[in-house]
């Protein structure tokens, strides 16, 4: 077997999948962080807000569906290619829209394109990472997600206070061809990758004997998939926490607003700040559960020990009601948003844990599907809490219902999951 210090081009790979989800957020939050300008210039409730936020969910959810099931068909190179392409192309056409109407339209295609960047990503994953390094990759990859939200604040400031809305939307869409161009030059399947050597290769497929032993030889359908409970596990897990996410990337940046009257100049510290601490939660996320099995813990054991310890800390930010500055608000979010992170990396392992490669794509989607289902339900609650007590003139009071929804979520999901799949046994198709 390879000496896995001595094998490198797979976290060149990893590289990849970094910027590119770094992008896929850029391009999704920066409606978030224009919220409350777009607002004034159209007139927006929180509810029309939050059905800007639900169209988008509503298209998410169909192209995590649709590129899982193209990229199990296509492969991950053509199918993340088409994926990046679309969304960029959605992305840049926010800035000719001229009425809400146009928003909704342009958050329909960003979130049809958008569907494929993870099951693009954790397929890419899959193929160039053994079992017990994918966590840790995921991890790595997934904690773009919070670059793309510590960068994000000050850059789109600069260039909303410089040129305007327009040209914001239309920069940060164009970025993702950028990135095609070296995905189309450095990306290649294992097999395929001339730029690995056979110790990487042998080190890489590692424990492919026994997967594909267990996995049988057939396709798994659709109909099988959702006829066993470690799919439903997937599906539960990510439609009760994935909304609490977005929740932080849509709404925190108008939460310091309306709660401690801090407007986008000042507020992007705060905001940055608890997305720098969240990107540690990814990474180490993703190396505990892989530590864990490096002590001799069985798969499930060390995956849902740490799932369980993260969810736990997700708890305390149901004390954000009893904050006083904007810095202490910051600090509980920033722990619950780096819990998150770290879950989300272990989330995602599992479906490889249960599942054999040929059907990875298919089940990230079903399960960010999920989670996007998730998303359009939440949204429609936040909506409806905000403004009831916006007209109370007690948003700050709003705020702190759903935060206390949030501090529950993934304890619950935990226990759901664990019900359904008590061990993680992998499906034979």
């Amino acid at each position: 077997m390879a000496n896995e210090k001595s094998t490198s081009y797979r976290w060149v790979v990893v590289t990849l999948l970094f910027f590119a989800t770094t992008i896929n957020y850029i391009d999704r939050q920066i409606i978030g962080l224009l919220k409350d300008y777009l607002a004034k210039d159209f007139n927006w409730t929180e509810s029309d807000y939050s059905n800007i936020v639900i169209w988008f969910n509503v298209a998410y959810a169909m192209g995590n569906v649709l590129f899982g099931i193209v990229v199990d068909r296509v492969g991950s190179k053509i199918g993340y290619a088409a994926s990046i392409v679309f969304w960029s192309l959605a992305a840049a056409a926010h800035s000719l829209v001229k009425s809400t109407g146009g928003f909704v339209g342009a958050r329909i295609g960003l979130g049809l394109g958008e569907g494929g960047n993870f099951p693009s990503a954790i397929r890419c994953v899959t193929e160039w990472f053994p079992k017990k390094q994918r966590a840790f990759a995921t991890g790595i990859f997934n904690s773009g997600t919070n670059i793309a939200a510590v960068i994000s604040p000050g850059v789109i400031y600069f260039i909303y206070h410089s040129y305007g809305w327009r040209t914001a939307f239309f920069l940060t869409g164009i970025i993702g061809f950028v990135w095609l161009v070296f995905w189309l030059v450095f990306y290649e399947v294992p097999a395929r990758q001339k730029r690995i050597n056979q110790a990487e290769f042998d080190y890489i497929h590692s424990g492919d004997a026994d997967e594909e032993k267990e996995s049988g030889p057939n396709k798994l359908t659709w109909g099988r998939l959702l006829g066993v409970r470690q799919t439903w596990a997937f599906i539960i897990g990510k439609f009760f926490t994935d909304p609490v996410w977005w929740f932080y990337l849509f709404w925190i940046p108008s939460y310091f607003n309306t709660t401690y009257k801090i407007d986008l100049k000042s507020s992007w510290v705060y905001v940055s700040t608890i997305y720098f601490v969240a990107t540690f939660g990814s990474v180490f996320g993703g190396y505990l559960s892989g530590w864990f099995m490096k002590q001799g813990w069985p798969v499930y054991k060390a995956r849902k020990t740490a799932m369980f310890l993260y969810a736990l800390c997700v708890l305390p930010v149901f004390f954000i009601q009893n904050t006083s500055n904007p810095w202490s608000a910051v600090c509980l979010v920033s722990l619950a948003a780096a819990a998150h992170q770290a879950w989300s990396a272990n989330i995602f392992t599992t479906a490889s844990d249960m599942f054999p490669k040929k059907a990875i794509s298919s089940v990230i989607g079903l399960g960010n599907m999920a989670g996007a289902m998730g998303n359009i339900l939440f949204p429609m609650l936040i909506g409806s809490i905000l403004d009831h007590f916006k007209v109370l003139g007690k948003i700050t009071a709003g705020y702190n219902i759903i935060f206390v929804i949030c501090s529950c979520a993934y304890v619950l999901a935990w226990l759901l999951m664990h019900l359904l799949s008590p061990t993680m046994k992998r499906v034979v198709a």
